[in-house]
């Protein structure tokens, strides 16, 4: 039931991310045509070049204000309707975003289209905080980073979809077909929706913060898929009994909190290096690249998708070795795989005027700094992020690292064109400085946290933190109860009694 849960709440989550990261690039020039024919019938005159743009440019950039706003307002959606109810609520942002962006060619509003892009940012910044945490809390520690991956997997997949969607052949070829492009965001949330109800909530969230034990136990045997889940129950009532609070705390709390400093700065580092690492900059140079090594501009299309092909496939290979090489492994890798890459494309770019056959090995480097991107940094940074803190901590440290994405992902849309401007084919060296510093500080202050308790992990950031690591002797009896008889557990756990039958109950 974890795979289901993480299929489909992928599905109408990380993947209408995806999707509309890719899908609006493909129909640009029919929307500004769009655009024109709109403000000619309603003032009189053909719109300005200025404008057009201005109107484009808004189009693209307000996604991420949307997002943005979604991140902030994770918070306040968690702890109202809890982590399945906030999936299941956002797919109604999927919904009124569909209507509005494939209904606006027909209302001769394009103030629709900026509107619904505008709801499904808002979408997209919800789903990039819930279901992380969502997947996080109902996978056992040992699948944590596979089950996670799931998150990242279908970002690719939704970028990879875009782009077969966006094919001259499919949607887009005739004036007016554009528009099923967008309507088509109503499909994943149908689907989502008419599953993900019947699926379990978090039983951390309703163990720890709704103290629904009853609930939990339920959701716990749905999701493992067996009876017994004292242990896991009990570990749970560990790491709450370990908290200074049950209650959410709030942004400012986390920031003050010295025993969570350092899982702070690393996430701030993490989520900020995820977006400011060169990826995205990487679609600017692609079609020029690809003109240059000769391909014909029909055919560019066609070679793109080989690019969200390697992205998709990835993150499908991360996602199956994350439990056997580790976090931290993958990020290094990963960053300063692509800090080398980066460093290549700068060669090859520079020499691509000199040799007919150097075009291509600038390819073959993208392609590369894909694959990179997408064996750690791609979908690791959301997984840390909901392993480097306690549940009390958890919705306010997926606000912060929400907002650091988004704000990140707008600087870069806004820099770059200004960095490519002044350095040319150096404009790279940048995104390879920021790819060894995050190198760097993974390798030097990150803990490993696969297959750890979130109370393990923790701990693991006490030294640095400088507060106590005394381990917690609770915990160690949890995690060795089943090496041990199962009386030895329950007489550990004093909270614990035998009924009539002779089994154990709380």
């Amino acid at each position: 039931m974890i795979d289901s849960a993480a299929f489909f709440g992928a599905l109408g989550s990380s993947f209408l991310y995806g999707y509309n990261l890719s899908v609006v690039n493909a129909p640009a020039n029919y929307i500004k045509a769009f655009y024109n024919k709109t403000w000619q019938e309603r003032y009189g005159e053909p719109i300005g070049a200025g404008t057009v743009t201005l109107l484009w440019s808004l189009t693209v950039s307000i996604f991420a204000i949307g997002g943005l706003v979604g991140a902030l307002t994770v918070p306040f959606l968690i702890k109202i309707f809890g982590r399945k109810g906030t999936l299941l609520l956002n797919n109604v942002n999927a919904a009124i975003a569909a209507l509005l962006m494939a209904l606006g060619e027909t209302a001769a509003s394009f103030e629709m289209l900026i509107i619904g892009r505008f709801v499904i940012g808002l979408d997209s910044g919800i789903a990039l905080s819930a279901l992380p945490m969502y997947l996080g809390e109902i996978a056992p520690r040992q699948v944590r980073g596979s089950i996670g991956q799931f998150n990242s997997i279908f970002i690719c997949l939704g970028v990879f979809i875009g782009q077969v969607l966006g094919l001259p052949e499919i949607f887009h070829q005739v004036s007016g077909t554009w528009i099923w492009l967008f309507a088509f965001l109503a499909a994943p949330a149908v689907l989502q929706l008419c599953v993900l109800p019947f699926l379990p909530e978090s039983p951390r969230f309703l163990l720890i913060e709704r103290r629904d034990e009853a609930r939990a136990e339920k959701a716990f045997q749905a999701f493992l898929g067996k009876q017994d889940v004292s242990l896991e129950l009990e570990e749970v009532h560990a790491e709450s009994r370990a908290q200074n609070t049950v209650a959410a705390v709030t942004v400012l709390d986390v920031f003050r909190n010295r025993n969570v400093r350092w899982q702070l700065i690393t996430v701030i580092v993490t989520m900020a290096s995820y977006q400011l690492c060169g990826l995205n900059a990487i679609w600017y140079y692609t079609n020029g690249i690809f003109e240059k090594a000769g391909f014909a501009k029909s055919l560019i299309p066609y070679i793109t998708l080989s690019t969200g092909g390697i992205e998709t496939l990835a993150a499908i290979i991360s996602g199956l070795v994350i439990e056997k090489i580790g976090r931290k492994p993958l990020l290094i890798f990963g960053f300063s795989a692509m800090a080398l890459f980066f460093g290549l494309l700068t060669i090859f770019l520079n020499f691509q005027d000199r040799y007919s056959w150097m075009p291509y090995l600038s390819f073959a480097s993208i392609l590369a700094l894909i694959a990179s991107f997408c064996s750690g940094p791609g979908g690791i940074p959301f997984i840390l992020t909901g392993e480097l803190f306690e549940q009390s901590y958890r919705s306010a440290a997926f606000m912060i690292a929400g907002t650091v994405n988004w704000l990140a992902n707008f600087a870069v849309g806004l820099l770059f064109p200004f960095i490519q401007e002044a350095l040319q084919d150096y404009a790279f060296v940048v995104f390879m400085v920021i790819c060894v510093m995050a190198s760097v500080y993974f390798f030097f202050l990150l803990p490993e946290t696969k297959s750890k308790t979130f109370l393990e992990i923790s701990q693991s950031f006490a030294k640095i933190n400088k507060v106590s690591d005394a381990p917690d002797q609770e915990l160690e009896d949890v995690l060795s109860a089943k090496a041990r008889s199962p009386d030895f557990f329950f007489l550990t756990c004093p909270h614990y009694s035998k009924n009539h039958l002779g089994k154990w109950r709380v």
